[in-house]
């Protein structure tokens, strides 16, 4: 258990927050949100004992372990497995003289890792998965608290749902900073914010934090405006009968109360990530088709080929899979950053393309301001429509005039979903666009991109942005690129990702039988736990139908009752009623069919996972 009493932190002028005072009870998993650079990864090096405080104290019980996610890279060991298997012997116990490799292995498979690749040396490895063997030494030092600032960085969407349902099981508490909302919420316990330079925890998810920080306001601002009527009722008083004699000393002390009220300050606005793309009109149904597209850095190593298929009008089409698989080099061969090999793609005359990407990002004019930046993407906007971009991208004032080259990453990230806002676009292709974006900017941009008329071909690590906008998908797996027509949750219900398979294979291939069962009895228990609220809504809704047929059969019969049919009024407002309420039942019978097709879709991938354990 780890506590925080009063803790305040500034840099000179700027505060970040301030009087936090919060307690981590035993094994919660608790999500820190936040809006960028409100201080969320400053609150992790106080914890860690990085930097100290401005002011106030943490405390923990003596022994009491803390273990990170370490960015810094620093490999020992000659291959992979030995540089996790020293962290097992630094963590035995006293008296204890064996270890099993099962563990690290099973992390490391887990993470993307094959078996072949445990003997080769860390160090030969790319900097995302180097970051990975971190992460894996993280974890296996099993500490009482694990900090984990942005832990799905770098990691594939097989490695995000394996580390999703590890941290579930961790014994211990866990703290979490992640731009992934879904990640967060099927892991947590509770969420903790650090908002207006505050701090507040809730038990639950993130809807729920933020729904009680809305009305948290709400409430604030009532109470406030309630309290500026009380002062100016009160000054009223005073103004009227401090001269009459009869009432002076009354208004002599209302002077006297109002002195000591103090204020109540209105809210100030929270800065916010707007987005509204700006939709170029097409004639056209198809904007591009693909036929038998192939490319490979060489003829003999081929990222895909043969891959054919047509783009529509608002078509949201998702391209998933494991990482350097070839996902952002089907976005480039599409944008005409790179050329197939092999096939054809046919674009309508009237496509006008919105591209984010690394490469976009990469070819910016360092020399030229945020503002020159976004106006050279379209010479038509007035300058003060393109500050009233750059202001949307939060580089408001005098911050549109800093130069590209003094920017952050994320900054330059910012810029360039900047430049795609200026420009007039009906094909969107945009590629881990939610990298450098906290929370809440990345459910206005999810928003924005479900209501664009134009057509999105989005490559993204995101379950949530997958099931909330994609109607179709482009497969990385088995060696080549697939086109499948059907959601995310129709792909993991008939197709599934084949890594998993063989991650549970290969792990269940070295555990013993005990470890085995004990293994099953922890996917039974996520299945229920994933299950349990989609089941109690699907109960939720179907007695809420149940009620409303029930009030729509009495109403029917009321229609047909002869004091409603000989009173036209009433017939009207009865015939009214009853179209609302069977419009109700429909949005009823709709949402249940989701929910059902989630209760299905969680079923089916528990019981491939079982079936391979």
């Amino acid at each position: 258990m780890i506590q925080a009493k009063n803790l305040g932190m500034s840099f000179g002028t700027q505060v970040l927050f301030e009087s936090v005072t919060f307690q981590l009870g035993t094994k919660e998993r608790i999500g820190l949100v936040g809006r960028n650079g409100t201080g969320k990864s400053t609150l992790f090096k106080i914890i860690l004992g990085e930097i100290t405080a401005t002011s106030g104290e943490i405390t923990r019980p003596k022994d009491y372990t803390i273990g990170s996610l370490e960015q810094h890279i620093h490999f020992t060991k000659p291959t992979v497995l030995e540089e996790c298997e020293q962290i097992l012997r630094l963590a035995l116990k006293e008296g204890e003289e064996l270890f099993s490799s099962h563990e690290a292995e099973k992390i490391l498979f887990g993470l993307g890792f094959k078996e072949e690749d445990l003997a080769k040396d860390p160090k030969s490895f790319s900097g995302g998965y180097q970051i990975r063997i971190n992460l894996t030494k993280a974890l296996l030092k099993k500490p009482n608290l694990l900090l984990l600032d942005e832990p799905t960085n770098y990691l594939d969407i097989i490695s995000i749902r394996w580390l999703k349902n590890f941290l579930r099981n961790f014994d211990g508490e866990i703290l979490l900073i992640t731009h992934d909302r879904d990640f967060m919420d099927e892991v947590v316990t509770h969420t903790m914010g650090i908002h207006r330079h505050a701090l507040k925890k809730i038990k639950g998810d993130t809807i729920k934090y933020y729904e009680q920080i809305l009305l948290d306001e709400e409430l604030y601002e009532k109470a406030r405006e309630s309290f500026e009527r009380k002062k100016k009722d009160m000054q009223s008083f005073i103004d009227r009968f401090k001269a009459k004699a009869s009432k002076a000393a009354q208004a002599q002390s209302r002077v006297k109360a109002l002195e000591k009220m103090g204020n109540m300050n209105k809210l100030s606005n929270v800065e916010d990530l707007g987005f509204k793309f700006r939709y170029a009109d097409i004639p056209a149904k198809t904007l591009f088709e693909i036929k038998h597209l192939a490319f490979g850095y060489n003829e003999s190593d081929k990222l895909f080929h043969g891959l054919s298929f047509a783009v529509n009008k608002n078509d949201r089409i998702g391209i998933i899979g494991k990482n350097g698989k070839g996902k952002s080099t089907l976005l480039n061969n599409i944008s005409g950053d790179l050329s197939p090999l092999e096939g054809k793609i046919s674009f309508h005359p009237s496509v006008k393309v919105g591209h984010f990407g690394q490469t976009n990002i990469q070819r910016m004019n360092l020399e030229s301001t945020i503002i020159e930046e976004i106006q050279s993407e379209n010479g038509d906007l007035s300058i003060a429509q393109v500050r009233n971009i750059a202001g949307t991208m939060m580089f408001d004032g005098d911050l549109a005039k800093k130069k590209i080259k003094v920017l952050s990453g994320g900054e330059r990230a910012r810029v360039l979903l900047g430049k795609i806002l200026a420009k007039p676009a009906n094909l969107l292709l945009l590629d881990e666009p939610t990298n450098h974006l906290d929370l809440e900017s990345i459910e206005s941009l999810t928003e924005e991109i479900a209501n664009f008329e134009g057509a999105v071909v989005l490559v993204t690590h995101s379950e949530i942005m997958l099931r909330n906008l994609c109607n179709k998908l482009v497969i990385f797996h088995q060696g080549n690129a697939e086109y499948f027509e059907g959601t995310y949750d129709d792909f993991l219900e008939k197709i599934g990702w084949e890594e998993e398979k063989q991650v549970s294979q290969v792990v269940s291939g070295k555990l013993s039988e005990k470890e085995i069962k004990q293994r099953r009895v922890e996917l039974v228990q996520e299945r229920a736990k994933r299950l349990r609220p989609h089941q109690e809504l699907v109960e939720k809704l179907e007695k809420d139908i149940e009620e409303k047929e029930t009030f729509s059969k009495r109403l029917v019969e009321a229609l047909n009752s002869s004091e409603v049919l000989s009173d036209n009024s009433k017939l009207q407002d009865y015939t009214h009623a009853l179209g609302k309420l069977n419009q109700q039942i429909d949005d009823l019978f709709e949402k249940l069919s989701l929910e059902e097709e989630k209760v299905s879709s969680i079923q089916s991938e528990y019981s491939k996972l079982l079936d391979n354990t």
